[in-house]
């Protein structure tokens, strides 16, 4: 018999003696056998579709247990670097609170996928969803069949101000019945928009008003497909910490800006620099309905990072790039003289392999707020606060 420790980054638990158990949680006993034995942290899941949909891997940890594993995959990551620092308590995001996923479709078909796999499991149920969202699973599984859907399409679902953001990728039906169809699945069911890319860019099918997303109380608009954080209280707590980390700076660099999620929220003279055009448009866009002081660039960050003449010219930098990271960019981050610097990851690993060239060349990370905002999957986020 063998004691559960904690779950290694692929969800697995670790026993006391080095053994790895599929689906069991901290405190579980392990036999020798290779049975689990429940213990007082493994929770029954609530789903029907687990363990085999993809979409969560940890619905059998309680919160307390999946807080730990949030703050351990954190401290994991910098251990393999050679780096530490102090962690907050894990904010985690409560269920059925997700407002932007991408499902799969395929003949009758519309889920997550299996885990490891890519079979898609029919979603009948779903317990991280938004409401708005799952209430349009069953409708569009009836619409792509009415429409002949044959080949697999991806589903890009978002919660907009004006209600479900639909893009579907893979799948574009011509012709006056499939309009048809289209305009009154929309009307029926209050979509804010439809829209099909078929590999030529996405073409909106429907949009009685234009779509907006509000950031920091500014509407914004919301390109098809666009990136916002997977839950409301998740961008709450991202925000809160991205200002903490800046303090009373009067000029901040926004890198990575995406829509402004960080530089809408900022009382500062803000650049924001961004390699989506579609997603820096429309932050200027907001930026200038509101006088806000916010200089944009279309910047490609990764071919382009910026300089330490540049970043010098700030009192602090924030940035949240995708999950590559900013290698290119912590380069020259590490011999700035800003303040402080906010960096926001979705990825423990690359931040920080990018945290340990930034604590080579003089920062200290003073703080670290982990994020569970993509509840009961290993997908982690975090903000961190940088000083010299």
């Amino acid at each position: 018999m063998s004691l559960i420790l904690r779950v290694a980054a692929r969800g697995d638990g670790v026993a006391d003696d080095g053994r790895h158990a599929p689906l069991s949680a901290p405190g579980d006993t392990l036999t020798d056998a290779g049975e689990v034995v429940p213990g007082p942290h493994h929770q029954a899941p609530p789903c029907r579709h687990f363990p085999d949909c993809g979409g969560c891997q940890l619905q059998h940890l309680d919160d307390e247990s999946y807080a730990g594993f949030v703050a351990d995959r954190i401290a994991g990551a910098l251990d393999a670097q050679g780096l530490s620092a102090p962690l907050r308590p894990t904010l985690l995001s409560p269920p059925r609170t997700r407002r932007r996923a991408t499902l799969h479709a395929e003949r009758g078909l519309l889920g997550f996928t299996a885990e490891a796999s890519h079979r898609i499991v029919d979603m009948r149920e779903c317990h991280i969803l938004a409401p708005p969202l799952f209430a349009l699973v069953a409708p569009l599984r009836a619409l792509f069949q009415k429409l002949g859907l044959k080949r697999r399409a991806d589903v890009h679902l978002a919660l907009a101000d004006q209600g479900p953001d639909i893009l579907v990728t893979g799948f574009a039906p011509e012709g006056l019945a499939a309009a048809e169809a289209i305009t009154a699945f929309c009307e029926r069911h209050a979509v804010a928009r439809l829209s099909l890319d078929d590999g030529l860019g996405p073409e909106t099918r429907w949009e009685p008003q234009p779509v907006t997303i509000t950031l920091s109380g500014i509407p914004v608009a919301f390109p098809p497909g666009g990136f916002l954080q997977a839950t409301s209280q998740g961008e709450d707590a991202l925000v809160a910490a991205v200002r903490e980390a800046v303090g009373d700076a009067r000029t901040v660099a926004d890198l990575f800006a995406g829509l402004g999620t960080f530089a809408l929220a900022l009382p500062a003279r803000v650049y924001a620099a961004e390699g989506a055009r579609d997603a820096i448009t429309a932050l200027k866009s907001a930026a200038a309905m509101r006088a806000r002081p916010i200089f944009t660039e279309h910047r490609d960050l990764f071919r382009r990072p910026l300089t330490v003449a540049e970043l010098d010219r700030f009192d602090a930098i924030v940035l949240d790039p995708p999950r590559a990271g900013a290698r290119e960019q912590a380069a020259a981050l590490a011999d700035c003289t800003v303040a402080s610097i906010a960096y926001v990851s979705c990825n423990p690993s690359s931040f920080a392999r990018d945290a340990k060239a930034m604590v080579a060349g003089g920062w200290r990370i003073d703080w670290i707020q982990p994020v569970g905002q993509f509840r009961w999957s290993t997908h982690v986020e975090l903000a961190a606060r940088f000083v010299r």
